[in-house]
C-alpha cells in the first residue's frame, strides 16, 4: 500500500522544509519561466534566506509524501481582511491528481480561521492555463489585469472569503 499525502503547516524554524520548498520552487517554476520565456522570474531567483522570512512571517502550507515536500502554498493576511495566496507549486509527478485544488482549500481556511479574512486573491500569467483553471474550479474570477510586458500579462483573481464556507459545504 502506497503513503498518503499529509498536508500540515511549516514551521518558521523547519530549515529542512525552507530547504526543500526552494528546490521544489525551482523545478515547478521551469514551465512558468519557458511559457513566458523568463527565466528571471522571481520564484527562481529567490534565495533561501527569503524563503525562510516567509516561514516567520507568513502561513505555509506543506503537502508531504513521507518526508519529501510535494507541494506547498504561502499566504498572509493584510489588515484590511485580504488573504493573498501565492507560490502554490505541487511537483510536476504529483500534478493533475487534486493536490493542488486540496492545498488550495486548506490555505484558505487557514487564513480564514476567526474571520481574519474577508476576501482571498491571488495570481496567476495569462498563459498558465491549468492555473487559472484550477482557480475558477474553486470560485475565483478575475478582477484585475495588468501588462508586465511583451510576453507577460497577470491576471489578479479574487473570492469573497464567504464564497470559500459555501464553496466548502456545497
Amino acid at each position: 500500500m502506497g503513503m498518503s499525502v499529509t498536508i500540515s503547516a511549516a514551521a518558521a524554524d523547519d530549515q529542512d522544509a525552507a530547504e526543500q520548498i526552494l528546490k521544489l520552487q525551482y523545478l515547478c517554476y521551469q514551465s512558468e519561466a519557458e511559457l513566458y520565456g523568463d527565466y528571471s522570474i522571481e520564484p527562481l531567483t529567490q534565495s533561501l534566506d527569503s524563503i525562510r522570512a516567509e516561514l516567520a512571517a507568513g502561513t505555509v502550507l506543506v503537502a508531504r509524501l513521507g518526508g519529501e515536500v510535494v507541494a506547498s502554498v504561502r499566504g498572509t493576511v493584510d489588515t484590511d481582511g485580504t488573504a493573498r495566496i501565492g507560490k502554490l507549486i505541487v511537483h510536476p509527478r504529483m500534478q493533475r491528481h487534486g493536490l493542488g485544488g486540496r492545498l488550495l482549500d486548506a490555505i484558505e481556511q487557514r487564513l480564514g480561521e476567526g474571520g481574519t479574512a474577508k476576501c482571498f486573491q491571488l495570481f496567476t500569467g495569462h498563459r498558465s492555463e491549468q492555473n487559472l483553471q484550477l482557480y475558477r474550479k474553486h470560485g475565483y474570477a478575475p478582477v484585475k489585469t495588468q501588462r508586465i510586458n511583451d510576453r507577460l500579462t497577470v491576471v489578479t483573481l479574487a473570492k469573497d472569503a464567504d464564497t470559500r464556507a459555501y464553496v466548502a459545504s456545497a
